[in-house]
């Protein structure tokens, strides 16, 4: 009696188990907007390239994108972060990083002074630190037109993924995009 409540029971449960595998994933497609993009900008995660707080290593992270971009010529680097039809984000990887900054000012005797609308003016130290993953860090966004980054088209990490000369990441978007939109070569007009 046993062994035919089994069999009905596989028979039972074995349509539900066919329709869950024959449902096959959509493979990942890269987004359009590579194929359509023209101009890109290139910034780090904690901000743009000359802003004077941003980690060197970024900065030249930076530096090295654009210039992996501009030897690729598939698109035109802008400075102006509104022109850009893809915005690039670079972050070296590092587990730790600190800074230590300090101001030294003249006041008045007696304590600091305070300029009209400004600061107050004296010494100082200021301390700070980040603690990030160790990868570098690659990722793709569409432009928001708040002026902020929009949606996430793609993201990579790898260790040194963003060394120079090599730039891995960038190394393995190009391949991805070549791949998936090759760029229309013009075709030769046949003689009659």
């Amino acid at each position: 009696m046993k062994p035919l409540k089994t069999i009905i029971l596989l028979l039972v449960l074995m349509p539900s188990l066919a329709t869950v595998q024959a449902k096959p994933k959509k493979p990942y497609k890269l987004p359009v907007a590579f194929d359509q993009a023209r101009y890109v900008y290139v910034e780090a995660v904690d901000g743009q390239e000359f802003d004077p707080r941003l980690d060197p290593d970024d900065r030249q992270a930076i530096a090295d994108v654009d210039q992996a971009l501009d030897g690729w010529k598939r698109y035109v680097l802008t400075i102006r972060r509104e022109q850009a039809d893809l915005i690039f984000v670079v972050r070296k990887g590092r587990l730790a990083t600190a800074t230590v900054g300090g101001q030294v000012g003249s006041g008045p005797r007696g304590g600091p002074s305070r300029p009209a609308n400004g600061p107050i003016a004296g010494n100082g130290v200021a301390v700070g630190g980040e603690v990030g993953p160790p990868d570098d860090l690659l990722e793709v966004y569409l432009p928001d037109p708040g002026n902020a980054r929009g949606a996430l088209v793609w993201q990579r990490t790898l260790a040194d993924g963003l060394n120079s000369p090599q730039l891995t990441l960038i190394k393995q978007l190009k391949d991805e995009v070549e791949r998936t939109y090759p760029l229309q070569t013009a075709t030769k007009a046949s003689k009659p």
